[in-house]
């Protein structure tokens, strides 16, 4: 099944929901998605990241221009990246044998419920730009992600408990350009991170292969 980029569509109705994050979503609309593993950053940079994060929203109350929302992500996802590029907790991810598991629960649903633009996984974190099926919603197949990844993961491990934190940060696509940053962000990550052949997973489709 093949499925046509969705950009955001302002005059379209959006669901609005809150956990940790705010998740715009709209029906069959591209995403830029990130999780990462629960011991990925120190409770210590969380903390205080939290508290001025949830502050923000408050002196800027939504709904939020494309300006608006542009520094809401410089200013808190942004800093976010830099942290986890750093390399901190287990690293799980860089086990060869853990980055497969991830990779194949990514292609599972490849044209059923989404159509997978580009993905990477990195030691401790992944991103993945997609559409989604207008049928599904975001926190489904996230969810169905996390849990298939997390469970085959402990089973190689022998561990239990909290493999993924619970949220996510997620983004709309709002039309091609952003749609060319966020492929050359995941493509970019790896150098990024200071990572070398083996320590990472990166999947191109075609379409993301013809963005330079």
């Amino acid at each position: 099944m093949s499925m046509d980029l969705g950009f955001f569509k302002p005059w379209r109705e959006i669901e609005r929901t809150h956990n940790r994050l705010p998740h715009w979503q709209q029906e069959g609309a591209t995403y830029f998605v990130t999780w990462r593993l629960a011991d990925s950053l120190p409770k210590s940079l969380l903390d205080a990241h939290y508290a001025e994060r949830d502050q923000w929203p408050r002196l800027h109350p939504e709904p939020w221009s494309q300006e608006t929302e542009a520094e809401y992500h410089r200013l808190f996802s942004r800093r976010l990246d830099a942290w986890l590029d750093e390399g901190h907790g287990s690293c799980l991810l860089r086990d060869p044998r853990h980055a497969a598991v991830v990779a194949g629960a990514l292609r599972h649903f490849e044209g059923e419920r989404c159509a997978m633009i580009s993905f990477v996984i990195i030691p401790n974190h992944v991103h993945c730009l997609f559409t989604l099926h207008p049928e599904w919603t975001l926190e489904q197949i996230v969810h169905s992600w996390k849990r298939f990844s997390a469970r085959e993961i402990h089973r190689t491990n022998g561990a239990a408990g909290s493999l993924w934190m619970k949220n996510y940060f997620d983004r709309i696509i709002r039309d091609p350009a952003h749609l060319h940053n966020c492929v050359r962000y995941i493509r970019r990550n790896p150098e990024k991170a200071a990572l070398g052949i083996g320590e990472f997973l990166l999947e191109e489709s075609p379409l993301a292969c013809s963005i330079v």
